[in-house]
């Protein structure tokens, strides 16, 4: 009799430590999705500021279609890619397609905001300045909530890959998330939204 009431003591507390394990695993994820959540909502004011820039100075660079043309659509790409990534955000394939649209997204902004320097009146604008602030305060949030989602990541990942949740993580189907890094160098310079 006490030789099977040990056994199940041993399998009852072998099952408690694996669901604790398995719980810390969800937990840890749940954290890292939400994270990611608060790069999306910051992502899309973004592009929803975009449309309004280009509109602006749409009336003052008007032979400069092909810029305003490739900010659009850089943004449309980026916009599809934080679709894909926000239904997912442990997919690494959905995470690097979203870093690979966001660096283009930021090299045509640049681009824009580089011609803009050569047109005094469209520097000026007041609308043009408004929009520029609220990019620039997007984009710091931004940068703040990559933060914290690659903080959420790192301690997930760290969870799944010590002994002995590590045994564990791939049985119950938890993969390694992907952090948002900067790939590109161009990228890591900040985009001059100055207009003063």
């Amino acid at each position: 009799m006490w030789p099977l009431i040990i056994v199940l003591a041993v399998v009852l507390i072998l099952v408690f430590f694996v669901a604790g394990i398995y719980n810390r695993l969800v937990g840890l994820r749940n954290r890292f999705k939400n994270a990611f959540a608060q790069i999306d909502v910051q992502l899309k004011r973004r592009y929803d500021l975009i449309p309004n820039l280009v509109e602006t100075a749409k009336g003052y660079i008007k032979h400069e279609r092909e810029t305003l043309e490739a900010v659009i659509a850089a943004r449309n790409k980026a916009a599809a890619a934080d679709q894909k990534a926000a239904a997912n955000p442990g997919d690494p394939e959905a995470m690097q397609g979203l870093m690979g649209a966001e660096a283009g997204l930021t090299g045509t902004l640049g681009r824009l905001f580089a011609l803009v320097e050569s047109y005094p009146d469209l520097k000026a604008n007041q609308n043009m300045m408004q929009l520029s602030e609220e990019l620039t305060s997007t984009e710091n949030k931004v940068a703040f909530a990559r933060q914290a989602y690659n903080d959420a990541v790192m301690h997930y990942n760290t969870a799944r890959e010590t002994f002995p949740n590590v045994v564990f993580a791939n049985m119950f189907g938890f993969g390694p998330a992907q952090m948002f890094e900067i790939q590109d160098q161009q990228e890591r310079e900040a985009v001059k939204v100055s207009f003063s």
